[in-house]
């Protein structure tokens, strides 16, 4: 659904990633790690298609035939958003309904699925400034489920989130992928959830990269601190 093939990223001609290779498939579940600068945000971009590459191919096919869901970091403007959570839901129909103006009862009921799925069908009728930061993740994370179904990219889900609702968003990622068959990419810093949490670990580092299974993770350079 997403492969980066010998894939140098940066900007103004300067690389801040070089020579990339990873390839997203159906059911995986990719946990980008790295420190600050280390280029996670640029990836990110560039797998959405907001930045070309310096060099390389990125075969973004997901994303052309509209199954890439994107959950942002959230700004705090974007935090005050004055609408009803249906009307966030569903506005992850946006991209995929051409010039229809008006959305459709098939896309209603998707989006009523969706919110139920999340559990947060009751908040359909609440303003979404109104509510918690983790009521606020579902909400976003049902409306990227509106835009696709089979590849969710999510940047940072829990940060701003007190344990317990990070605990609960990781709990409906785990249902997503495990039960509905949906593949997750999630840059995070929060390397102990991903450890436990996903399959494969993309570390971005300064002048190298490491992909494999957490399991070859531990073992690499990269992440054998965190063995114990």
């Amino acid at each position: 659904m997403l492969a980066c093939r010998d894939v140098s990223l940066g900007y103004e001609h300067k690389p801040l990633l070089e020579h990339l290779d990873l390839t997203v498939k159906s059911g995986d579940y990719v946990a980008v790690l790295g420190e600050n600068g280390s280029g996670k945000s640029t990836l990110l971009k560039s797998l959405l298609g907001l930045t070309p590459p310096l060099a390389g191919t990125i075969d973004r096919s997901a994303q052309r035939a509209g199954r890439l869901g994107y959950l942002p970091q959230q700004t705090p403007a974007q935090r005050d958003f004055p609408a009803t959570v249906e009307e966030v839901v569903l506005s992850g129909f946006l991209n995929r309904r051409g010039l229809h103006l008006a959305y459709s009862a098939k896309e209603r009921s998707a989006a009523l699925m969706h919110m139920g799925k999340l559990g947060i069908l009751e908040l359909r009728g609440k303003c979404y400034r109104e509510l918690s930061g983790g009521q606020q993740q579902r909400v976003l994370l049902a409306r990227a489920l509106c835009a696709a179904n089979e590849l969710l990219i999510l940047d940072e889900p829990v940060t701003g989130l007190d344990p317990a609702a990070a605990q609960d968003l990781y709990k409906t990622l785990r249902y997503l992928h495990d039960r509905e068959g949906i593949a997750i990419l999630m840059v995070t810093h929060d390397v102990d959830a991903a450890l436990r949490e996903v399959k494969t670990i993309l570390h971005i580092g300064q002048k190298r990269w490491f992909y494999g299974t957490v399991a070859e993770y531990l073992r690499d350079e990269s992440g054998r601190r965190f063995s114990v």
